[in-house]
């Protein structure tokens, strides 16, 4: 069953938005405005793995980047973690999305001469962790995601499933408190994304809370709780 909007008081909320918006343009202008979102209500609590679904243009990409920080909202209130993210410096956002969000994409965005386990360890170079520390915590990501054997492999030595694999050992190496992932198995052929959404299957057993965009409803299925988006707001 779809549960879009929940109890807000429940202390283990990892994601909260009340009554968001995101439009484009003069909102004095009706004509000009673009809403991508209108009015969204939803909780994430810890350990779902949840699904936003949705057609083309529905506003699905626009959400998963207010969740992860990465765009700011123009009107309601959205909290990660507990924290309320409308009053935080653009700093501050960006400490807080290294601290609890791990972000994967559909374009792998890996550093194409450098090998996996420097690619994984950037996250804890910008979080001021130490050579040593952050190697032996590079070690762990990748072998949590079955790469042990390929840590000095560079990204053109790699499939396409084991770049995404690396991708996804980047988003968790922080222990982040959400993993969230748009359209991850976009780019991948049909094996390669089915060993990716099993990948997901084990970190959601594993206690992982996973938001994933996918305009796929087979794949949507995958997750345990669906959040359909049309034009902006919630079905």
């Amino acid at each position: 069953m779809n549960r879009p909007y929940k109890n807000m008081n429940k202390a283990n909320s990892v994601v909260r938005f009340e009554g968001v918006s995101r439009w484009y343009g003069d909102p004095n202008d009706e004509d000009r405005l673009v809403r991508a979102l209108d009015k969204i209500s939803f909780e994430i609590e810890s350990g779902e793995f949840v699904a936003i679904t949705g057609p083309s243009g529905s506003g699905k990409s626009t959400l998963l980047h207010l969740i992860g920080l990465l765009d700011r909202q123009s009107e309601g209130k959205i909290f990660i973690g507990g924290v309320e993210a409308n009053s935080l410096s653009d700093i501050q956002l960006a400490a807080l999305r290294n601290q609890k969000i791990g972000l994967v994409f559909q374009q792998f965005n890996l550093l194409r001469r450098t090998p996996a386990i420097r690619n994984v360890e950037l996250p804890l170079i910008y979080a001021g962790i130490s050579r040593q520390k952050r190697y032996e915590m590079a070690i762990k990501a990748l072998t949590d995601v079955g790469l042990e054997n390929r840590l000095n492999n560079k990204p053109s030595q790699l499939s396409g499933g084991q770049q995404q694999r690396v991708a996804i050992a980047r988003a968790l190496v922080t222990n982040p408190a959400l993993l969230l992932a748009d359209e991850p198995t976009g780019n991948l052929d049909s094996k390669s994304g089915a060993s990716i959404l099993e990948l997901f299957d084990q970190l959601h057993k594993s206690g992982v809370t996973i938001v994933m965009v996918s305009h796929d409803r087979d794949i949507a299925a995958h997750a345990n709780r669906q959040i359909v988006i049309r034009d902006g707001r919630i079905e």
